[in-house]
């Protein structure tokens, strides 16, 4: 079949590199969409074929992609499990509420699969004050310095990385850069920072029934099996000196520096940002 009958070599490249974050674990656009290029163009006529510029998807069109691959490969189970990671991002917020959280990403926007994280910005002007307060809040964590080339200027940004039923990465900004936004590497705009509230609203919007059951008694709907227990949210937060809720058992996950771009290889700066490689902000 030639690419053209589905879509044109741009469309067939779009969909082999989502295929290729969904199914490989290809974590960058910039990567995924040159690695399909050389994938699709490699059978055609049996030879390989240099691609043009023109011929390389946007991001964009690589998150759509991959989000029609998400909903085909994961069904109904998607949306539960968007609710539980969303009622986690909250209850996260919640506890970060000193260092201004914001949510970002693929839990914001909805745009999640397989393998998705939770992605907080948090600001704050004492770094150690916010270690002392996630440790307080007996998570346990591992935490990582990355360099990135951004606004034309290499800096410095921590990460800090907790996992739970489902990991969540924060990544720590001067306070000032509450005002400024990163642009998402899909389409250009500032990345969508929710607060708490807006995240409840948002629950609640989409949620309707999941929510008003977790207001009611606490339960999750949509966790992973082995942390959907149906525990009285009352008696959950009567229980947090002996280390219960949903962060009792939290384990570091160390950054692979291998799965960062290089500075010369980020098409956008701000890339990096994207909370959820594939839907970032997109």
């Amino acid at each position: 079949m030639s690419v053209e009958r589905h879509g044109g070599l741009r469309a067939t490249i779009a969909r082999e590199a989502a295929r290729l974050m969904y199914e490989e674990s290809v974590k960058q656009y910039f990567t995924a969409k040159r690695m399909a290029a050389k994938r699709v163009l490699g059978r055609v006529g049996g030879r390989r074929l240099r691609y043009r510029p023109s011929d390389l998807p946007s991001n964009g069109e690589i998150r759509d992609a991959l989000l029609a691959i998400a909903k085909l490969a994961e069904g109904d189970g998607r949306q539960r499990r968007l609710f539980a990671m969303r009622v986690v991002a909250l209850e996260a917020m919640r506890a970060l509420e000193p260092f201004s959280p914001r949510l970002i990403g693929s839990v914001a926007s909805g745009h999640i699969r397989l393998g998705s994280d939770i992605d907080l910005h948090v600001f704050t002007d004492d770094v150690d004050a916010l270690l002392r307060h996630v440790k307080a809040l007996r998570w346990a964590v591992d935490t990582a310095y990355v360099t990135i080339l951004k606004f034309g200027e290499i800096r410095e940004y921590l990460h800090i990385h907790v996992v739970d039923a489902y990991p969540i990465e924060l990544t720590v900004y001067a306070t000032r850069e509450l005002r400024f936004r990163p642009r998402s590497s899909t389409d250009g705009k500032p990345i969508e920072r929710i607060k708490p509230l807006a995240l409840a609203a948002l629950i609640a919007s989409e949620h309707p029934a999941e929510w008003a059951r977790y207001e009611n008694d606490g339960f999750i709907a949509g966790l992973p099996d082995e942390c959907a227990d149906d525990v009285d949210s009352t008696e959950r937060a009567a229980s947090n000196d002996a280390a219960a809720g949903p962060f009792d058992s939290l384990l570091g996950v160390p950054m692979d520096p291998e799965t960062l771009p290089r500075p010369d290889e980020i098409e956008d700066p701000d890339e990096i940002y994207d909370a959820l490689p594939g839907f970032e902000d997109a």
